[in-house]
């Protein structure tokens, strides 16, 4: 049998046993009691429904880069902005050398956060104004600023975005003409099919192959399931 084709089993089989030990040890620190199903998936067929990663995406890092981590996020949800932070921890330690890319697609769930969706849409009028670079600072600054758990009086997402730089006017028209509700509506639909039962949903992609990463997980964790993933690859190609 080509040892190549060994690689990915034995990268996921390696991953899976250390993150899932970690993932024990931290489970009363990361576990909320509604945003959050941290339940392992063990189905080799989990997320096998995700949609392929495209132009369309919003990535931090590398498209080529050896991990990709897709996270499915709400943005009114705590644990959501505790992850935000850590992802870029991630990306300042591996994003600049290519070997871990970020991307951030919408989940907002509508029975716990009533105003999620509209705040995505809100990052997708950025983005149409803006490209990547005013999504990820509109995205950035909702994590930052806002309350969670529906603190945030929706008047101030125009504000938000003129603070970026954006023109206020077509902002407020993108918005209130709803451009990009069947776009977030199209981005749950994904993370339903991905297995999401909860926010932050994440999956590591690893060439084909998927590994979860559960819940809000701390910097230190995902660090050494990045670690631990990276040097099997290195091991896999000498």
């Amino acid at each position: 049998m080509d040892n190549k084709l060994l690689v990915p089993a034995s990268i996921i089989i390696a991953a899976i046993v250390i993150a899932g030990a970690l993932f024990m040890v931290n489970k009363e620190d990361i576990q909320p009691k509604n945003d959050v199903d941290i339940t392992k998936k063990e189905d080799v067929n989990f997320a096998e429904n995700m949609k392929l990663l495209s132009e369309n995406d919003h990535i931090l890092g590398s498209p080529n880069a050896d991990i990709i981590i897709v996270e499915y996020s709400d943005t009114e949800c705590p644990y959501c902005k505790k992850f935000h932070e850590t992802m870029h921890q991630i990306i300042d330690e591996y994003g600049k050398d290519g070997k871990v890319a970020w991307i951030y697609r919408h989940f907002p769930i509508a029975q716990l956060h009533l105003k999620a969706a509209k705040e995505a849409e809100a990052s997708e009028c950025a983005f149409d104004q803006g490209g990547n670079t005013a999504f990820w600072k509109y995205i950035d600054k909702i994590y930052e600023i806002t309350p969670s758990n529906n603190g945030l009086d929706p008047k101030k997402l125009p504000e938000i975005a003129e603070g970026i730089g954006l023109d206020g006017v077509e902002f407020k028209r993108c918005l209130n003409d709803g451009d990009n509700k069947k776009k977030v509506e199209d981005s749950v639909t994904d993370a339903i099919a991905s297995d999401g039962r909860g926010t932050p949903h994440n999956i590591m992609l690893v060439g084909d192959e998927k590994i979860e990463i559960p819940g809000a997980q701390p910097f230190s964790i995902v660090k050494n399931l990045i670690d631990t993933v990276l040097a099997k690859l290195a091991e896999s190609k000498k």
